[in-house]
């Protein structure tokens, strides 16, 4: 059984996927020892590298975890809700699929 690939698809699908994580943002503490879990020490400043495809690049510092979370996800855009279109006006009566009111439940 061979699996080999042509050079040439795999050199494309590796180019594909270097392209597609270019310029994706981490945040690495600056504080002693080893690198740990950005929970573990929220007020250490951090250094905000950008990935280049083959090395991660120092783009900047904050002072905290807080600011890294909001330059690392800032909030989505607001989006504003469609004004409501103008429905036509229901008639009286209790059309099959009416909800009676109270006042008219009464009246029964």
């Amino acid at each position: 059984m061979q699996d080999d690939e042509p050079l040439e698809e795999w050199a494309r699908r590796r180019a594909e996927r270097q392209a597609a994580s270019k310029g994706r943002l981490r945040a690495v503490p600056l504080g002693g020892g080893p690198h740990r879990g950005a929970h573990v020490d929220p007020d250490v400043p951090r250094a905000i590298e950008e990935w280049t495809g083959t090395e991660w690049v120092v783009v900047g510092l904050v002072e905290n975890l807080a600011a890294a979370k909001a330059l690392l996800y800032p909030p989505p855009p607001v989006q504003e809700k469609p004004a409501e279109w103008d429905r036509p006006a229901t008639g009286k009566g209790r059309g099959r699929h009416r909800k009676l009111s109270p006042a008219e439940e009464r009246d029964q």
